[in-house]
């Protein structure tokens, strides 16, 4: 989870961004869009301009790695270092348990 709350909904978020990529032939550049919608709804020119970036990706009009697969790569990490972390200690447990049966035999 992000260490920032989130200000807007994802549906605030999906018109704020149709609004930039319809009014931007109003605006003498994309830029010119971002930074008027921004300060109307009160959030940085950066963030609505990742924003957009970010529904261009999901959409297939610019490469990178979109939402739902990012996502997914990112709890298959989490997953996969909960995974090794148990096996250390499985591993810890199983040599604990061998040496302390070693350890009962030789008496």
């Amino acid at each position: 989870m992000s260490k920032t709350t989130n200000k807007f909904s994802p549906e605030v978020r999906e018109r704020v961004v149709r609004m930039v990529l319809d009014n931007e032939g109003q605006h003498g550049s994309r830029w010119q869009a971002i930074t008027s919608i921004a300060a109307k709804i009160g959030c940085s020119a950066n963030t609505l301009n990742d924003w957009v970036k970010k529904a261009e990706v999901d959409s297939g009009k610019r490469s990178g790695v979109p939402s739902e697969m990012a996502e997914r790569m990112k709890a298959l990490e989490r997953e996969n270092r909960e995974l090794r972390q148990a096996n250390e200690i499985l591993r810890k447990a199983s040599a604990y348990f061998a040496m302390a049966e070693l350890d009962r035999r030789s008496k």
